[in-house]
């Protein structure tokens, strides 16, 4: 273990994070919120200046492998974690600082789960620093820290890998700074548009920004007790669009940008995932508007569309609480909350590309029974898939099966019910925020022992940085020199 060039980079993140701390100040001088501008100054400058005096030297050795990327990603993480969670000690807003922690771990990893039990009377610039931390987690602090600072070009590749989501982090262009700088550009055009559009529908630019920044990060903190079910049908159909466009892989905008739309409707991930939320959506709208439980079919399909893709790029946003629609919807919408959003894209869950491996896999499995001397191979985007992927997407099936079970098992320590407990585990490890029961979207985690607590936050890191980060810090030969 390379130790001089985690300390290096981890030194640099905390630069990084002093100016982000910028914008929150900015907020709290503009809406005279003295305390807590304060605040916000004093950790923008202490980390700023950590982070500027730690990284004048260079380590003699920068030599970095995978073990240090994933290694980095995950300290980063719980680091930064940690140290977003004092502003809302130090503001009062949050006192106890597990609690805290909670927030900020579910903010950075645009989980969306709080122990918040009314977000009406914040602080403007506390409440834009707890979506802001949705924007920062969305795309990864350390692919920005990659597109802004000097770093050799295969070793911020181990970064990018453990930090991205999906079965395969590549390149879009040959350099991987160049890959980081376009993913941003494009995060970036989608926020500004999407500002546009909600100011557009009547709100306020406060709360046409905060949004934006839980629903591009599709994290899911609402700056209101009502949360989305308080705006026009018009705002909720834009927050609806945004969330379907940031759940699919930005590869797909890098390549309309390039105008190869062929290269774009090609992945098979891609359209899977807007079959599924237009063929779910049907399905719940019919069973809900049968049921009774939202009256007229225009207004049945806009909140089930609405739902599905709140749940499947597991934003987490909710106009009405769907924990009382009937089972069928409720079942449904629980398993494509474990699917989750695209690969490469800022929602969370399984990811739509390791399911389709799995299935195409295990359907070559059967078919090898039948024909034990026929050669099968998984294919995706008409291209073979390596078998190496094939096996590590077995291996993340795994380890994701035995970190639910585990958890569902610890959780279950504070004897809540059934669906409580396990949607609590599904909605945390894949990010969603809400689940069913006390933790419904009109719910909230408060309830939960400081046991729980720390093991949903280990399923919300677990999920954001896809297992392996997690895991591999854990290891202690990770740490042998």
């Amino acid at each position: 273990m390379n130790y001089s060039m985690v300390r290096y980079v981890l030194l640099r993140l905390l630069g990084v994070m002093g100016a982000l701390m910028v914008l929150p100040l900015v907020v709290a001088l503009i809406y005279s919120e003295y305390d807590s501008a304060v605040c916000f100054f004093i950790l923008a400058v202490v980390l700023a200046l950590t982070g500027y005096l730690g990284t004048l030297k260079k380590p003699s050795n920068t030599v970095m492998f995978a073990r240090e990327g994933f290694a980095i990603t995950a300290v980063a993480w719980i680091f930064m974690s940690l140290v977003g969670a004092i502003p809302f000690v130090v503001t009062g807003t949050i006192p106890n600082y597990i609690d805290a922690c909670f927030e900020t771990v579910s903010g950075f990893t645009t989980t969306g789960g709080s122990i918040l039990t009314a977000v009406d009377g914040m602080e403007k610039s506390v409440q834009f620093w707890r979506t802001f931390t949705h924007w920062i987690g969305g795309m990864g602090v350390l692919v920005f820290l990659i597109a802004v600072v000097p770093m050799a070009d295969g070793y911020s590749m181990h970064l990018m890998r453990a930090e991205s989501p999906g079965p395969v982090v590549g390149k879009i262009v040959p350099k991987v700074k160049d890959t980081a700088k376009i993913l941003y550009m494009i995060y970036l055009a989608i926020t500004v548009l999407e500002i546009i559009c909600l100011k557009l529908t009547g709100i306020s630019l406060y709360e046409a920004v905060t949004l934006t920044f839980s629903t591009v990060g599709t994290g899911g903190f609402a700056v209101t007790n009502s949360g989305i079910g308080g705006y026009s049908t018009l705002t909720q159909a834009v927050i609806t669009l945004f969330m379907a466009l940031c759940g699919v892989n930005f590869t797909v905008y890098y390549f309309l940008i390039q105008r190869k739309p062929k290269e774009a409707f090609a992945i098979d991930e891609v359209k899977f995932y807007f079959g599924t939320l237009l063929i779910s959506s049907i399905l719940i709208s019919i069973n809900v508007y049968r049921a009774g439980a939202v009256e007229g079919y225009g207004q049945s399909f806009h909140h089930s569309l609405f739902a599905v893709t709140s749940i499947m790029t597991t934003t987490g946003f909710g106009t009405l609480d769907f924990d009382k629609w009937p089972e069928f919807s409720r079942v449904l919408l629980m398993g494509l909350a474990l699917v989750g959003a695209c690969a490469g894209s800022t929602g969370g869950g399984f990811k739509f590309s390791r399911a389709l491996i799995v299935i195409r896999n295990a359907r070559n499995e059967l078919n090898f029974l039948v024909h034990p001397k026929a050669v099968k191979r998984v294919y995706m985007d008409g291209h073979v898939v390596e078998g190496t992927t094939v096996k590590s997407v077995s291996a993340y099936l795994c380890l994701y099966v035995v970190t639910m079970l585990a958890s569902f098992l610890l959780v279950s320590l504070d004897n809540f019910d059934f669906q409580t407990t396990i949607t609590a585990v599904i909605a945390t490890l894949n990010n969603i925020g809400p689940g069913l029961g006390m933790v419904g979207p009109m719910g909230n985690y408060s309830e939960f022992s400081y046991l729980s607590k720390i093991v949903l936050m280990f399923d919300m890191l677990a999920g954001r940085l896809e297992l392996l980060p997690i895991f591999i810090v854990i290891k202690p030969k990770t740490w042998k020199r």
